[in-house]
């Protein structure tokens, strides 16, 4: 063993010596092979949005919003939805026929298509037609029910397929009548139906598209093509929308995760979407709806001097500012009191002479028997105090009411801001039964509805409920004119143009001082260059007016 040691060890000595004087190999670049990525799916678009907040009635003033319009759009069935120039026309994929069949009485007869059904399979018939008018005629809160409260009678036949609609009256806006149908044989027996129905979630659908998942809490809705839809199938598999902060909202856009938003915003937040061309195409979508500060004349505002006093008070151009933030919407100032600034015939109405003018409010109120105190306005020992209510849901609205009671406050008059749940303060603001349906409300601060037949929004938005006697307002204003009702009626009735009607009531409604509009809302719509076939829709359908025929690219 010893003599086998030394040999050994001059071995491993010889090896050592030679590693160290041979060069070290050299390494090669060896490319790193990396996972492959994940397929695009191009059958799921992701949209962002800035809010999901519930409440996705279409004919509930407390429900408007740019996700309702969005899928009562994709959801829901409608007569007659905007052409290309943004008139009403019929919507084949649910009728086959529409039309003018009798002037004596005034009858509309609608044909429904025997294959459009619910997605439970039960058909669209008659009875969704009359569940509508019922509650259009008896809810409080609803959009342009004026058409629907001259219907007198509906009859069905061909196992409701045929829909015969008696009028009182000619109508020559019928048109507009039976958009966004809901489902009568769930909802007429349900508890709660109307109100509580669509508060989460669609309970069938009769659309291109089904819901897979809403998800208020979490911020997402998930639809999907709708299998039992009897017209062609939707192009895409699935739309999710999906709730964001600006920040993050920007974010998915640039890298791709979001391939379309749809958000209020406001000038920083429209420059910055705008940065991320050409990748992303930006545009403003109009909503239908316009800001608006509601003087209610009842009350201590039943005097015509004090709403005129507090509309003297009011900087509606700052208004304007706190509510858009110099975004898209600031550049649709609403100058007229029944039109919208994007709706076809819009004229700016607004006197020239109505300005702030701090002077003149101080005038009107002493005018009207009130003095001025160290702690405000009073009248025969009673301060001028109001409540203004905003719906507590919307942060534009808050801002702009907690602006007017600043406002206000300037100028001596003591004002609260009660911000409601948006169910309750519309509960106030249209009482079934022509009472305050809670606490008074002075000033609402809410979005008009601003879309639809022009005659039908002038009745619905200050025309009286006739039916009564007398007469009882019928609108969030609470005002009601006898004077200028006959010009309201006849404009509904069509004995009248409505070019004429405006002419004369404008000024009226101004001098009125029961309402101040500011702008009409808007939205910024971005687009992503591999997603086609999106538009910000004719008339006020909005971009989810052509969603079973996007397309998404695998880009």
């Amino acid at each position: 063993m010893r003599l086998l040691r030394k040999p050994l060890a001059a071995f491993v000595a010889l090896v050592a010596l030679v590693a160290s004087c041979t060069p070290a190999p050299r390494l090669k670049d060896t490319p790193v092979s990396s996972p492959a990525n994940t397929p695009v799916d191009t059958g799921e678009v992701v949209v962002g949005v800035d809010t999901i907040a519930g409440g996705y009635n279409p004919h509930n003033f407390a429900d408007q919003s740019a996700i309702t319009t969005a899928l009562s759009t994709l959801l829901l069935p409608s007569v007659f939805r905007p052409g290309p120039d943004g008139t009403p026309r019929l919507d084949r994929t649910l009728m086959t026929s529409a039309a003018v069949t009798r002037t004596e009485p005034y009858t509309v007869t609608y044909q429904i298509r025997s294959d459009a059904s619910w997605s439970d399979a039960a058909p669209v018939a008659a009875e969704d037609f009359v569940y509508l008018r019922e509650q259009m005629t008896s809810q409080p809160g609803v959009l342009d029910a004026a058409g629907y409260r001259l219907i007198s009678d509906i009859n069905a036949r061909d196992a409701g397929k045929v829909v015969e609609v008696v009028f009182d009256e000619p109508y020559p806006g019928w048109r507009t009548l039976f958009d966004d149908l809901l489902p009568a044989h769930i909802l007429k027996d349900a508890p709660g139906g109307w109100t509580g129905a669509l508060q989460a979630n669609f309970p069938a659908t009769a659309g291109p598209f089904t819901v897979k998942t809403l998800d208020n809490d979490r911020g997402e809705v998930v639809l999907e093509r709708n299998d039992r839809y009897w017209e062609d199938p939707a192009k895409l598999d699935r739309i999710v929308l999906r709730r964001a902060e600006q920040k993050g909202l920007v974010d998915a856009l640039e890298q791709g995760h979001d391939q379309m938003a749809l958000v209020r915003t406001d000038s920083v937040g429209a420059d910055t979407i705008g940065a991320l061309a050409p990748a992303v195409t930006t545009t403003t979508v109009p909503r239908p709806s316009v800001m608006t500060v509601y003087l209610r004349p009842s009350g201590q505002l039943a005097d015509l001097p004090v709403r005129q006093a507090l509309v003297a008070m009011i900087d509606r151009e700052q208004l304007i500012t706190v509510g858009t933030g110099n975004g898209p919407a600031a550049l649709l100032r609403a100058d007229a009191q029944v039109l919208a600034p994007t709706a076809p015939g819009y004229q700016p109405t607004r006197p020239a002479a109505l300005t702030f003018d701090a002077a003149a409010a101080q005038t009107l109120l002493t005018g009207a028997g009130y003095t001025r105190t160290s702690a405000g306005w009073a009248r025969d020992g009673r301060p001028l105090e109001l409540v203004i209510g905003v719906a507590e849901e919307r942060p534009a609205d808050v801002r702009i009411a907690k602006d007017v009671q600043r406002q206000l406050a300037a100028g001596g008059v003591v004002a609260e801001v009660t911000e409601l749940p948006g169910a309750e303060l519309y509960q106030r603001l249209y009482p079934a039964d022509g009472t305050e349906g809670g606490d008074p409300v002075d000033i609402a601060v809410t979005g008009r509805p601003a879309g639809g037949d022009p005659a039908t929004m002038l009745a619905t938005d200050f025309g009286c409920r006739t039916a009564t006697t007398p007469p009882e307002p019928a609108n969030p204003a609470g005002y009601c004119d006898p004077a200028i009702q006959p010009t309201i009626d006849a404009a509904l009735t069509g004995s009248l143009s409505v070019t004429e009607a405006l002419t004369s009531v404008e000024p009226a409604l101004w001098r009125a001082a029961v309402a101040i509009p500011l702008y009409q809302e808007a939205d910024v719509l971005a687009v992503r260059d591999e997603l086609s076939g999106v538009s910000a829709g004719a008339g006020f359908a909005g971009p989810f007016a052509g969603a079973a025929f996007w397309t998404r690219s695998p880009k």
